[in-house]
């Protein structure tokens, strides 16, 4: 632990272990298998990145995305740590440099994708190495009951036979207790510690709402964070284009990433938003695994995610720094239906029960009132400790729950069954808020008993409403055109059986952020260096976050030392890092402090630089 310690704060400028880090540093110290199960953000990468700068010999870390194993190699590079990749994206040249790099034993730690490999003259290479263990990143990817399989993962499992010695760790960010049993099987691991965290990440704020102006509501999340990185994703190409067409044409800054743009033009677009080149990337759920950027502050999903885990996944790309971030999903009963087509389309019959059931679980998730932390860590088998999280729509209390709900639903599913159980959501809101639509007054609706006894309600609310029965099994949606059909429990209903939970959101001014750690943080300072940061960047050819991240410089806004050798005692300011740059961060405060008459050279107080 002390030479693990020391490494941390050497290269990394952290003073503490993050929970379980400790121990899955220890199995691979001590050459255990692992798996280990950590939240986005609770710092899995250092588990095995520490362990390989200790250990004797060259660690090979599986990762499934170029980007992904740039993002790392760079950030080690920037640290002091001696590290590279092998992919498709190396000349033949450089490809040879690595393995010099490799024989000469000047590497502590090698990236490659998984079908890399399993390749048997990767595998002849790598027999004359001194490997001290084998990391194996997104390691969920393996399993067929995760919300990422790829199959080339599941070639991994002959990583033991060609490598029986050398101890094997998986790391993964969301995986269910199936998924970790599948995992382990599937590597062949060894008697594995398996070291599961909380999935809680109480720095992200979570709200849900109906999506009634996409683009307003959008807006809304965006205007809350002038200035910095968030995602904004959407389920379809076409989609995504719109909308990101639309709010540049509104004056924000976006540009959109899908699988349909060319290969250079997509690269070029996450490039520009990886380097704070502009703020706002509208992409398909393709985007974010292959990057590890720390500093995102909102995520919306202007559509519903087709699972919870895939829903923990994308929205656990905001704050992975530690800070203050926003997810805000926006949905519609439209977005089941699309999930429903694109499953039924893509996916065979083994997997296509158990992508249908996630989805029935992601769209509970949507149409819940219970607290939005309790219900994402209670999918994971978890509990939440605290009653209120403070950081969601449901404890801030943005959201009413309706008084008599029976009562409205009794209403609702009165009227579907009046009409026929012949139409679909919208036409039955026109029913119920008494529409003087050609379509009503022609199919004589405007004489039924349920005609207008929700006159004064929103669209917005009672198709809220309406989703929500179903989401609850009181109605469900049937054929192309998605007529409402009430099932057994909603005609239970009818009879005054049953309790149906509904809710809308209260109308509010402004709504409540994410609260931060920005006390005695100036703010013109902050911004001061984050420009410095991005010179920093551009010169060395790196992302801004990696030279320095938003907490470094929270923490130098905060203190504002002025000599060099006080920055060690700013979190993730390492040796390295020191050396390389903090003569310019220490100028560029003194020069602020002296153009803003501020005092500089505060005392820093123990603000438990803990490792991330």
């Amino acid at each position: 632990m002390d030479s693990l310690l020391s490494v941390i704060q050497k290269h990394w400028g952290y003073d503490s272990f993050r929970p379980l880090q400790r121990e899955a540093m220890t199995a691979a110290m001590e050459s255990q298998d692992s798996l280990t199960v950590l939240p986005t953000g609770g710092g899995k990468s250092l588990c095995y990145q520490a362990p390989a700068v200790c250990r004797n010999g060259m660690t090979v870390v599986v990762s499934p995305l170029i980007a992904l194993m740039k993002d790392q190699v760079d950030s080690l590079s920037e640290c002091g740590v001696p590290a590279a990749f092998v992919n498709s994206s190396l000349s033949s040249q450089e490809r040879m440099k690595v393995a010099s790099q490799v024989r000469g034993g000047e590497l502590k730690l090698l990236f490659a994708a998984p079908e890399r490999l399993v390749q048997q003259r990767t595998i002849d290479f790598l027999a004359d190495v001194d490997l001290s263990f084998i990391a194996i990143d997104e390691a969920h990817c393996i399993s067929n009951w995760g919300h990422d399989f790829r199959p080339e993962y599941r070639r991994l499992s002959s990583l033991r036979q060609a490598f029986p010695d050398v101890s094997i760790h998986a790391f993964t960010a969301t995986a269910t207790e199936q998924v970790r049993q599948d995992i382990a099987e599937q590597l062949n691991l060894k008697a594995p510690k398996i070291l599961v965290g909380s999935f809680d990440r109480p720095n992200l704020l979570y709200r849900v709402e109906r999506r009634h102006d996409v683009i307003g509501q959008i807006r809304e999340v965006v205007d809350r964070h002038p200035n910095e990185s968030g995602i904004v994703y959407c389920i379809s190409r076409s989609n995504v284009e719109e909308t990101a067409a639309t709010l540049n044409s509104l004056g924000y800054k976006t540009l959109p990433y899908h699988a349909g743009l060319e290969p250079d033009q997509r690269k070029a677009n996450q490039e520009a938003f990886i380097d704070e080149k502009t703020n706002i990337i509208v992409a398909t759920v393709a985007f974010g695994m292959g990057i590890d950027k720390s500093n995102v502050r909102y995520v919306v999903h202007a559509e519903m995610p087709r699972s919870v885990e895939a829903y923990q996944q994308e929205s656990g790309r905001a704050g992975r720094d530690g800070l203050e971030a926003e997810c805000s999903l926006i949905y519609s009963g439209r977005d089941t239906s699309t999930w429903e087509f694109l499953i039924n389309q893509s996916e065979n019959d083994d997997n296509r029960t158990a992508s249908l059931q996630a989805l029935g679980k992601m769209e509970s998730f949507c149409f819940s009132s219970v607290c939005r932390h309790r219900q994402l860590v209670s999918h994971f088998g978890q509990q939440l400790e605290q009653d209120n999280c403070g950081a969601c729509d449901v404890c801030l209390n943005e959201i009413e729950c309706h008084q008599d709900p029976l009562l409205l639903a009794q209403k609702i599913v009165s009227s579907i069954y009046r009409q026929g159980q012949r139409y679909g959501a919208e036409y039955t809101s026109l029913v119920l808020r008494g529409s003087k639509s050609k379509k009503v007054l022609t199919n004589g609706h405007d004489q039924l008993s349920t005609y207008g006894l929700l006159k004064d309600e929103s669209e917005r609310d009672v198709r809220g409403w309406i989703d929500q029965l179903v989401a609850q099994e009181f109605l469900s949606r049937s054929g192309e055109y998605s007529v409402l059909v009430i099932s057994d429990s909603g005609f239970q209903l009818l009879k005054g059986k049953g309790t149906p939970q509904l809710t809308r959101p209260k109308t509010r001014q402004q709504a409540a952020s994410a609260t931060g750690k920005w006390e005695g943080v100036d703010r013109g300072l902050f911004e001061n260096l984050r420009q410095m940061r991005m010179e920093i960047a551009a010169k060395r050819g790196v992302p801004p976050y990696v030279i320095l991240g938003d907490m470094t410089l929270r923490e130098l806004a905060r203190f504002r030392p002025t000599k060099t050798g006080d920055l060690l005692q700013i979190y993730g300011i390492g040796q390295k890092k020191r050396e390389e740059f903090g003569a310019t961060v220490a100028e560029r405060i003194a020069e602020y402090c002296r153009e803003e008459e501020l005092a500089a050279d505060l005392p820093i107080l123990d603000t438990n630089r803990i490792a991330k």
